[in-house]
């Protein structure tokens, strides 16, 4: 049974808007008070050795700068999108009921990878499934990216709930009336306009017999198929190794555990075959095969150890993944990343995995 909001209800599935423009010192990362010299002067700003004139600058673009560095350009609710999109058409299958919901499990899954959420620390929450356990803001220090600061400043100001909670909520899957205020509205469009706006895609209109809409077809290319090649690499490739882009830079942490999340989500949201339309039926159908496996390895914390997908893709990668979690390996992160595998529990309820 479909629901208003264009999902399909999920069987066994436990648990429980805002205007995309936002403010000037909404939109900035916020930072400490800049601190003083001996003299007293804040420290906001330098001598230009060429010319021995004082520079300023804002302590705060210096802080955002040193994280955007280390972020991809697109975020996971982008990549999914941009998979699921007709390349000249700009439009996705108007039959494809997961992907709203999957795309609210990507915010909670971003905001995780970004440190700003994590869940919470207390032994007792290993009595609970893992969609179940409580999570808490650990970081409310804004992103920049309007639906992720949207849904941090929710989590921040109200009460603590747990992960399919969220999910629910923000997919407005919820008979209480209180809280529909915390549904997430226009996803998918104010995701494609943030996606116009760096430059992927471009806004057309097009009519559909009764009425017209706003369509978003590719305008840059090398994006999609950078995705496709991702995908494509971990889900046939015996060894998976993933070359530094823009879209995945070298200095980002947990590149691998990010790209297997999205493959599990773009499953979930019902649009990765458009990445596999390259490769023959057989091809195919390992592929839907390992990321199966991964999606049930993942999906649990810590992580399954693996020796190798089916037929052999993708030997290395659990060792990879294992690297990867020891070198950053905190408190911290480790409750990150246990958020990351109770969005993708969620996910492995959505009816088309069934």
């Amino acid at each position: 049974m479909a629901s208003t909001s264009g999902l399909t209800r999920r069987r066994g599935g436990g648990g429980g808007g805002a205007a995309s423009g936002a403010n000037d010192d909404d939109s900035r990362v916020s930072s400490p008070v800049p601190k003083r010299n001996d003299d007293g002067d804040p420290r906001t700003g330098y001598v230009n050795s060429a010319n021995g004139e004082r520079v300023a600058y804002d302590p705060r673009d210096i802080s955002e700068n040193a994280e955007r560095s280390k972020q991809p350009k697109l975020t996971l609710m982008e990549e999914v999108i941009l998979m699921g999109l007709k390349d000249k058409q700009g439009y996705l299958s108007f039959w494809n009921d997961n992907i709203s919901y999957a795309l609210r499990g990507c915010i909670v899954i971003e905001l995780a990878f970004r440190g700003r959420i994590a869940m919470q620390n207390d032994p007792s929450r290993r009595r609970f499934p893992l969609a179940d356990r409580i999570i808490e803001v650990s970081d409310a220090t804004l992103t920049g990216e309007v639906l992720l600061d949207e849904a941090l400043k929710m989590m921040n100001t109200s009460e603590k709930m747990s992960v399919n909670s969220w999910i629910d909520l923000m997919s407005g899957e919820t008979w209480n009336l209180m809280k529909i205020g915390y549904q997430l509205k226009q996803v998918r469009e104010r995701l494609c306009k943030g996606l116009v706006d760096k430059g992927i895609l471009r806004t057309e209109k097009k009519n559909f017999l009764l009425f017209d809409m706003a369509t978003h077809p590719v305008a840059d290319g090398g994006a999609k198929e950078e995705i496709r090649k991702r995908v494509r690499n971990v889900l046939t490739n015996r060894t998976v190794v993933l070359p530094p882009s823009q879209f995945l830079p070298e200095e980002m942490e947990f590149r691998y555990i990010r790209t297997v999340t999205m493959v599990c989500a773009a499953y979930a949201a019902n649009v990765l075959e458009n990445a596999l339309t390259t490769l023959g039926h057989e091809a195919r159908e390992r592929a839907f095969a390992q990321v199966d496996e991964m999606l049930a390895e993942y999906s649990q914390w810590p992580f399954a150890r693996r020796t190798g997908g089916s037929g052999g893709i993708a030997a290395n990668l659990g060792q990879v993944i294992n690297d990867e979690i020891n070198k950053n390996k905190t408190p911290k992160t480790e409750l990150q990343l246990e958020v990351v595998a109770a969005c993708l529990s969620v996910f492995t309820r959505l009816d088309s995995l069934l």
